[in-house]
C-alpha cells in the first residue's frame, strides 16, 4: 500500500522550483459569454441549511497553534458533519470538497472513521462519476477523492471510471483554444483530478492537458492588476456598491485550493510550474492585504462594507492555501503566519456547540448574504483542509 505522501515524495522530490512570470502570462482576453451548460439539479437541502436557531456557539475550542487544539476543532466539526449529512452523501460537486476534507481529517487526526465515511459513499456509487454534462468540470470533482482512496489502496475499480472520463476529456475534438473551464470554480473541480491521473500513471499527457486549459482560463478570468479571479465573464464590467470590481470570495477560494492541489503534485522541473507559483504568491499577497479585522474575508472581496457577515468557505480555502504556502516555503513564514493565525481564530468563532460550522454562503456563483447559521458541506471541506495544513504548521513551530 502506498500513502499519498510516499508517492508524492517519490515523484516530486523535496525541492520546489521558484520563478517569476511576466505579466503577459496573466493577461486577460476579450470577454467571452459564459456557455450555457445542461443543468443537473443540485439538492441544496442535502448540501446544507440555515436554521433560525442553531443553538449556542462553541466555548470549548482554542485557537492556539498547537496540534491537539487544531485536531479537536477538526474532529468536532467533522463529527457533526458526518452525523448530520452522511445519509445525503452523493456524487454532486457540492460534496466533493467535503470528501477531500474528510480524507485530510483522517490523515491528520489518525481517526479512520472520516475516510471510511467517504469510502462508503464511493462503494455505494460503484466508484463512478456523474457523466450527464460531459465535459463539465463539476461532474469530475469527485474524482479527486476516488483517486486519493486509490493511492491509499490501489485497487483498479477505484480509478477505472475516473480514468476513462479523463481519457475522453483529453482527446476531445473541440477547438483547442475554446474555453473549457469558463468559470473559476472549475479549476478546483477538474485540474486536481488530472494531476492525480499523472501521479498514478506517470503519463504527462494529463498534466499537459491540465496546464493548457488552466492558462486559457487564467488568461480570460485572472485580473493581472487586482491579482484575483473573476468568477466568469459576466463580471468583467459589473461593479460592487463602492464601485470596485466584483471578486467572489469562494470563487477565489476554489482557485487557491486548486493551486495547492496542483502544486502538491506537479514536478519541480515541470516547465510552467514557476507560473503557478507566481500566481499563487500574487493572490496570497492580495488576500493578506484585504483580510478583515476579524481575520476573515467577506463574500465580495473588495467591498467588505456591503456584507454584514464574513464568508467562511472562502476564508477556509484561503487559510488552507496560505498555510500550505508557508509549510512549503513558497510564502514567507514571518509575513504570513499572522495571517493564518488570525483567520483560523476567526473561523473557530463560527463553530457552534454541536459542531456546526456557520457563516457559509449557500450555493451561488456570486457574492451574497446569508444567515449566521448557514452551513454547507463544501465550507466544512475547506475548514478540514485548512485544519490539516494548520496542524502541519503547528508541528513545525514546536
Amino acid at each position: 500500500m502506498y500513502s499519498l505522501n510516499f508517492v508524492l515524495l517519490r515523484r516530486v522530490g523535496l525541492s520546489v522550483l521558484f520563478g517569476a512570470a511576466c505579466s503577459c502570462c496573466f493577461a486577460q482576453t476579450a470577454p467571452v459569454a459564459a456557455p450555457v451548460a445542461k443543468v443537473v439539479p443540485v439538492d441544496g437541502a442535502a448540501a446544507g441549511d440555515a436554521p433560525d436557531d442553531p443553538g449556542p456557539l462553541a466555548t470549548d475550542l482554542s485557537a492556539q497553534l498547537k496540534p491537539k487544539a487544531i485536531d479537536k476543532a477538526m474532529k468536532k466539526v467533522a463529527d457533526w458533519q458526518v452525523g448530520y449529512a452522511e445519509a445525503h452523501f452523493n456524487k454532486q460537486w457540492t460534496f466533493a470538497a467535503l470528501y477531500d476534507g474528510l480524507l485530510a481529517a483522517s490523515k491528520t487526526t489518525g481517526d479512520p472513521k472520516y475516510r471510511e465515511a467517504v469510502q462508503r459513499l464511493a462503494e455505494r456509487s460503484d466508484w463512478t462519476l456523474l457523466n450527464a454534462r460531459f465535459p463539465h468540470a463539476d461532474d469530475q470533482a469527485l474524482g479527486q477523492a476516488y483517486l486519493d482512496l486509490y493511492l491509499n489502496d490501489p485497487r483498479p475499480v477505484r480509478m477505472s471510471d475516473t480514468k476513462e472520463i479523463m481519457d475522453r476529456l483529453i482527446v476531445r475534438q473541440d477547438d483547442p483554444d475554446k474555453l473549457l473551464w469558463w468559470w473559476c470554480d472549475a479549476l478546483f473541480m477538474s485540474p486536481p483530478v488530472l494531476s492525480r491521473m499523472y501521479l498514478i500513471t506517470n503519463d504527462r499527457k494529463y498534466l499537459d492537458y491540465m496546464d493548457h486549459e488552466w492558462w486559457l482560463t487564467s488568461g480570460s478570468l485572472y485580473d493581472p492588476h487586482e491579482h484575483l479571479y473573476f468568477r466568469d465573464s459576466r463580471y468583467f464590467t459589473q461593479k460592487q456598491a463602492n464601485g470596485k470590481p466584483i471578486f467572489w470570495s469562494r470563487g477565489n477560494g476554489w482557485v487557491m485550493g486548486a493551486l495547492v492541489n496542483v502544486l502538491r503534485i506537479m514536478p519541480a522541473d515541470y516547465p510552467s510550474r514557476p507560473k503557478y507559483v507566481a500566481q499563487f504568491k500574487e493572490m496570497a499577497e492580495k488576500l493578506a492585504a484585504i483580510q478583515g479585522p476579524d481575520g476573515l474575508w467577506r463574500s465580495g472581496l473588495l467591498d467588505p462594507d456591503s456584507y454584514d457577515l464574513p464568508e467562511v468557505s472562502g476564508s477556509a480555502f484561503f487559510t488552507y492555501a496560505i498555510a500550505y504556502g508557508i509549510n512549503e516555503k513558497i510564502l514567507d513564514r514571518k509575513t504570513y503566519l499572522p495571517v493564518v493565525e488570525r483567520s483560523w481564530k476567526g473561523i473557530l468563532a463560527h463553530v457552534y456547540a454541536n459542531g456546526r460550522l456557520g457563516s457559509i454562503q449557500p450555493i451561488d456563483g456570486q457574492p451574497g448574504k446569508f444567515k449566521p447559521s448557514a452551513s454547507y458541506v463544501y465550507g466544512v471541506g475547506g475548514f478540514l483542509l485548512a485544519g490539516s495544513e494548520m496542524h502541519r504548521l503547528a508541528e513545525s513551530k514546536h
